[in-house]
């Protein structure tokens, strides 16, 4: 289950990872992570990220940090950053209905697979040079070289752009979703399996965006 604990500001991560890239004359960086693996309704969420080489050189990473560790206001805020700054970004989303058909790790991938692309698509005829991807374990259709950082979003900007871009795309759909099925709560948590969230599945059902194979995790997991 989420931590109830109010996020706590970091200081900005450092260009550290994609700096020495540059250094070996890669340039086309693109930062990935997800949002959504836990919760027991909803889509899953992948965002890529790629900044221009001048952006990285130029040393400011503009308070970017894990998703996580950053307040809602700030996450708002560093969106409209990224999206401004970014060369280029995509979103992917793989439904509550993927998840229970092909489980939560391999719609996890087809997420971010569909995010990559998208920002591709908008990059025209540039392609990325290497994917930085968050967690151990990444698997995908995609053509392009890539590593794998356990806590990337803690580490690299790119990664920790695509954390706050994956994070807040979600987390406003949620809200929308909210205001569908108001009985739920999502708004408030999100889809995870909070006491309250468990506590009107256990007295209403599922509601159309449940993930059903989550099922035992959302009645027993206490």
């Amino acid at each position: 289950m989420r931590s109830n604990k109010t996020a706590v500001k970091k200081e900005s991560l450092t260009w550290e990872i994609e700096m020495s890239y540059l250094a070996n004359g890669i340039q086309r960086i693109v930062g990935i992570d997800e949002a959504g693996r836990g919760p027991l309704a909803g889509p899953v969420i992948a965002a890529a990220v790629m900044f221009a080489p001048q952006t990285i050189s130029s040393g400011k990473a503009f308070g970017l940090n894990d998703s996580k560790q950053l307040v809602r206001s700030e996450r708002e805020r560093l969106f409209d950053v990224i999206t401004e700054k970014a060369m280029s970004f995509g979103i992917g989303i793989a439904t509550h209905e993927e998840i229970d058909s092909m489980n939560i790790l391999q719609a996890t991938m087809c997420a971010m697979t569909r995010a990559t692309n998208e920002m591709c698509a908008k990059l025209g005829d540039v392609s990325p040079e290497i994917l930085l991807v968050d967690g151990k374990y990444f698997r995908t259709t995609l053509p392009y070289p890539f590593k794998t950082f356990v806590a990337g979003d803690g580490l690299s900007p790119s990664i920790a752009a695509a954390s706050i871009i994956a994070k807040v795309t979600r987390d406003r759909m949620m809200e929308e979703l909210d205001k569908e099925y108001p009985e739920y709560g999502f708004a408030a948590h999100k889809g995870y399996g909070t006491a309250r969230h468990r506590q009107a599945i256990a007295e209403r059902g599922y509601c159309p965006v449940h993930r059903r194979s989550f099922k035992l995790k959302a009645l027993h997991d206490n």
